[in-house]
């Protein structure tokens, strides 16, 4: 039982520096857009 207490907030950390990595790529494209879109 231990171990299963200790490895939840792992992949719980692991999660949520993955959805924090893919929201900056996706932000970070969104204002490549809209960068690129200006100098047009």
């Amino acid at each position: 039982m231990s171990d299963r207490e200790e490895s939840f907030p792992r992949t719980l950390w692991i999660r949520l520096i993955i959805y924090i990595a893919v929201g900056h790529v996706l932000a970070a494209f969104i204002w490549l857009l809209f960068e690129v879109g200006a100098k047009q």
